[in-house]
Parts: C-alpha cells; sequence; structure tokens
C-alpha cells in the first residue's frame, strides 16, 4: 500500500484528502504544519507528499527545500490556492513534480497522484556522468561542470537531460516528453512547464547543445 503525506493546515480540505486517497487505496498520514511535515516526510519515508505552500511555521516552498535535500527522490504535489504563474515556477524550481490549484476535484487529485507515482516507480536512478557540448554532467549528484563553474540540476531537470541523453542525436516531441519524464497523458494539454525546463538547462549546459526542431520538439546534440 502506497503511503501519502498529506501537508494542509485547513482541517475541512485535509480530511476532505485524506479521505479520497483512503477510499483509493492509499495509507495517508496528516500533517498542519511545516515543522511536522519535515518531520513526517524525513522519519516515515511517505511514497509522495501532498504540500500546501501556505502553512503555519514553515512555508511549502521551505518544507520542499528541506524534504528535496532529506530525500532528493520524493516524489512531491504542491496543493495551493494562489495561481500565479511566479508561485507555479518557483514550485517547479524548487523540484515539485506536479503543481494542483485548488479548488480541485477528488478525481483530479487521484489522477495526478497515480500519475506522478508511476513516473516516480518507472524513474531511472539518477547516476554515471555523460559529456555535453563541453560540460561535464554528473547524474548522479545533479551537477553540471562547465567553465570551471559548477551549476546544480533540479531533480525534474536531471531527469530530463537525462531523457534528451538517451535519445541523442535525435528529436523528442513535447508529446513524449509530457508522457515519459512528467508521467502526464498529454492529449489536451498546454503546458508551459516544459519551456520553462527547456530553458533552465539551455542555461545551464549551453544553448548550443540543446535544439528546438521545428515541428518536432528538442534534440540534444
Amino acid at each position: 500500500m502506497r503511503t501519502v503525506l498529506v501537508v494542509e493546515d485547513d482541517p475541512a480540505i485535509r480530511r476532505g484528502v485524506v479521505d479520497a486517497l483512503e477510499a483509493s487505496g492509499y495509507r495517508a498520514i496528516e500533517s498542519a504544519d511545516g515543522e511536522s511535515a519535515i518531520r513526517e516526510g524525513t522519519a516515515r519515508e511517505p511514497d509522495l507528499v501532498l504540500l500546501d505552500i501556505m502553512l503555519p511555521k514553515r512555508d511549502g516552498f521551505l518544507v520542499l527545500e528541506e524534504l528535496r535535500r532529506a530525500r532528493p527522490a520524493l516524489p512531491v504535489i504542491m496543493l495551493t490556492a494562489r495561481g500565479s504563474e511566479e508561485d507555479r515556477v518557483k514550485g517547479l524550481k524548487g523540484g515539485a513534480d506536479d503543481y494542483v490549484v485548488k479548488p480541485f476535484s477528488a478525481s483530479e487529485l487521484l489522477a495526478r497522484v497515480g500519475a506522478v507515482l508511476r513516473r516516480s516507480a518507472e524513474r531511472p536512478k539518477l547516476s554515471g556522468t555523460v559529456e555535453i557540448a563541453g560540460c561535464r554532467v554528473d547524474l548522479e549528484r545533479r551537477e553540471v561542470t562547465r567553465d570551471g563553474e559548477t551549476h546544480e540540476l533540479s531533480q525534474r531537470e536531471a531527469e530530463l537531460l537525462r531523457y534528451l541523453a538517451s535519445a541523442r542525436g535525435h528529436p523528442v516531441s513535447r508529446d513524449e516528453i509530457l508522457q515519459r519524464v512528467w508521467g502526464l497523458d498529454p492529449h489536451g494539454i498546454t503546458t508551459r512547464t516544459i519551456d520553462m525546463h527547456i530553458a533552465r538547462l539551455r542555461e545551464k549546459i549551453g544553448g548550443e547543445a540543446l535544439k528546438t526542431v521545428r515541428g518536432q520538439g528538442y534534440m540534444l546534440l
């Protein structure tokens, strides 16, 4: 049975999420503030965390940072009433696997949980070192060394780079990236998340190494 840590300070919302998870066969752990979320997320080793942003004691971004430090591969879905692009970008840059804006339906949330867990189970271990356009990329430590400077990769950036490297020299479509890296059904989805991650990778490995192939997707040279 998969275990999900639900971090939400609103008791009614938290109870509703827990009930939906348990009705679908998950085991749920509850937390109402940021400090207890960090303790539960590190000590009880859940399979996934549903993490609100607006929390007492420590906000969700700080919790995400601590969880990523302790358990780099732990899947995290951000839950928030905030819908601004700035907050979505901040959460994704911090290593969140997905982002759900309140109000959300139980069916939508469960679909996202299932997709992220499937992706996590199929996710290759981040290991090994590759050379890309003069950069040394350590996929285990999630670091890029370029011109003597070292840049850290987020979990998702490392996964995306590893997937593109596996198809090196061949274009990979956005739909394939959504399906194989994000674990989402690409049908009917419009998202700038891929664009944002591609832009961040280009900053770190150099734009000349990661090309946009018109009408086909992205290609790592």
